[in-house]
């Protein structure tokens, strides 16, 4: 057993004077708990961050501020959320269970790590995200689950958040707090790709707390909004891939495209040149296959998971698809 100590904050002022070296926040737990559990993760002190408060408000400009403690639950239920944003209330609900749903916060959900089976064998796995320098088993072991796009020689572990894919397509910003004082980051740049480092995962500074996820006034493209996961079944399963899509029209012409893959990469995976590709372009099939691929020109299959490329083609079509019917 290893002893650790236990504290719960009052708020966020105490929460950052309460970290110290080999503590972790702990928020809902559903994934926290569980790393330690199994001694993946190791913590010597945790400083409970659930209790601060959980709440979504209007921002002045349009948009919305969600607090990091706010449960997932809350965020999927909102009216706000489901009537601006739908893709993040349909991600949400299709990321896990009721059960689950209550306990996990938006913070908590953001930080979430990779579900890869050598991640968590920490027996009988080399895994260099667990242990720098002790080389990645995935990469020619069992990788039907892992990255295609953005992965390295070190590590090609996906990052597992529903919730995050809608965020990434929404320009979602996350707010930060620590002992240097407050700051601001979007979250497409939040998440890092492992390069030579997979064991660094965030921008996150030592002692820095999520405190707040901002979305932006929505625009057409985030209304009419879609949130589609392709899994191995139809329970509560991780994502073999998702797609986020958000398009707008006029005159029979795409005006703004929204693209953001889940199931990848290391991060939530915004296809920026998919979306570039369709400005402009009549929402035909053709046109949604054509820009899709030339996202998925850099991608690099493994032995096990080539057939990601297709299914994320096919996916991205049939969601696209299916808005500009809706939109027109």
């Amino acid at each position: 057993m290893t002893p650790l100590t236990y504290v719960r904050a009052g708020d966020r002022a105490d929460a950052i004077a309460r970290f110290e070296s080999g503590a972790r926040f702990l928020g809902g737990g559903t994934n926290l708990v569980d790393l330690l559990r199994q001694n993946v993760e190791q913590a010597s002190h945790l400083v409970d961050v659930s209790l601060l408060e959980g709440a979504i408000r209007e921002t002045d400009g349009g948009g919305l501020l969600i607090n990091a403690s706010t449960k997932n639950a809350a965020v999927a239920a909102d009216p706000l959320v489901r009537r601006r944003y739908p893709v993040l209330a349909r991600a949400l609900l299709a990321g896990a269970s009721a059960q689950l749903r209550n306990m996990a916060t938006v913070g908590g959900n953001i930080l979430q790590r990779t579900r890869c089976i050598y991640f968590y064998d920490v027996e009988g796995a080399r895994c260099n995200k667990r242990q720098p320098g002790a080389g990645c088993d995935a990469i020619d072991g069992f990788n039907r689950y892992h990255a295609i796009l953005g992965a390295s020689d070190q590590c090609v572990a996906t990052h597992p958040s529903d919730m995050c894919v809608a965020l990434a397509m929404l320009d979602a910003v996350i707010h930060l707090s620590g002992p240097a004082g407050e700051r601001s980051v979007p979250l497409n740049d939040f998440h890092v790709l492992p390069n030579a480092t997979p064991h660094a995962e965030t921008v996150l500074k030592p002692g820095e707390l999520i405190t707040a996820v901002e979305l932006p006034l929505p625009s057409d493209a985030m209304t009419n909004a879609e949130y589609r996961k392709v899994r191995d079944r139809s329970s509560y399963a991780f994502a073999l891939i998702s797609v986020a899509g958000g398009l707008a029209l006029a005159d029979g012409r795409i005006t703004q495209a929204r693209i953001a893959l889940g199931g990848v990469a290391a991060k939530p995976w915004r296809a920026g040149k998919a979306e570039a590709a369709l400005i402009g372009a009549a929402p035909t099939p053709e046109a949604f296959l054509a820009a899709i691929r030339q996202e998925l020109a850099s991608a690099r299959p493994l032995s096990g998971n080539g057939f990601k490329i297709g299914l994320v083609e096919r996916t991205v079509v049939a969601v696209l698809t299916a808005l500009s019917g809706a939109h027109a």
